[in-house]
């Protein structure tokens, strides 16, 4: 005997798959890479990558793109909300906003942000393990899917000249950036970058993750990489802007939930 027909499969077209929004206008734009980047400095808060008042995520703004929307000084991580983000030129000028900025992470940021006109959004915090990686002054090693991600499109800045504070040290963190999606500050940290906040906030938290598998594993014996054929198909496939907006999406569905209060 034969059990009752299964149901029948749904339209593709029926079932929901975010992608990221087209916006109507420039300020629904703006309101929307404020939201995305208030949410992505409270992640960051939640996993523990503040240290004191290092770190920083900047936005460029959709309309002025010589300026960027960037978390304010001194304030905690877990704290953020749309309303209390600065608006920076440049030159580290506050344009919009209530609270100063730190000038010695802006003037890096402004700089990337130059040098990449296709960059939307930079990370950068002082997390444990990239600090970790970037005091070996090494890259991270093709051992999972993951770190193939970075693949042959992360660098080095293999320097180190204490706080940058003036534009041409942040000129060379930019040169040694080049065109890729992530750079490793030897005796500093990682810094990442998208064409979305969404983007740039997913690279940092899988790099700082790839940072502490390579340096667990090392420590338990001796990691097998994957082969360069591999490696790069792999990179291919999951190293995209919108590989990391989709895989970006539940960590934004989680803290736009849980903590509505960062949209006000």
């Amino acid at each position: 005997m034969h059990g009752p027909t299964p149901p029948a499969p749904l339209p593709t077209d029926r079932l929901q798959f975010a992608m990221p929004p087209m916006h109507e206008s420039v300020e629904d734009e703006r309101r929307h890479r404020k939201e995305r980047l208030a949410g992505a400095v409270r992640i960051f808060g939640r996993l523990g990558f503040e240290d004191g008042v290092s770190g920083h995520i900047t936005a460029r703004d959709p309309e002025y793109s010589d300026c960027f929307w960037v978390n304010p000084f001194g304030m905690p991580f877990k704290h953020v909300t749309v309303s209390d983000l600065v608006l920076a030129n440049g030159d580290g000028q506050v344009v919009e906003g209530r609270y100063h900025v730190n000038q010695a992470a802006f003037t890096v940021h402004a700089q990337v942000h130059a040098a990449r006109p296709d960059v939307v959004a930079v990370a950068h915090c002082h997390s444990v393990h990239g600090r970790a990686l970037a005091a070996l002054g090494e890259l991270l090693d093709p051992i999972t899917q993951e770190s193939c991600a970075f693949y042959e499109d992360h660098a080095l800045y293999d320097a180190y000249t204490g706080v940058a504070v003036d534009a041409e040290e942040g000129r060379r963190i930019a040169s040694a950036l080049g065109t890729r999606k992530a750079l490793v500050l030897r005796n500093h940290g990682l810094l990442t970058v998208g064409d979305s906040v969404d983007a740039a906030a997913w690279w940092f938290l899988s790099m700082e993750r790839s940072s502490q598998v390579q340096l667990t594993a090392r420590a338990a014996g001796r990691p097998v990489l994957i082969d360069h054929r591999a490696a790069v198909a792999t990179r291919e496939q999951l190293g995209g802007d919108l590989v990391a907006w989709i895989n970006y999406q539940p960590l934004w569905q989680d803290i736009s939930r849980s903590e509505p209060d960062l949209l006000s």
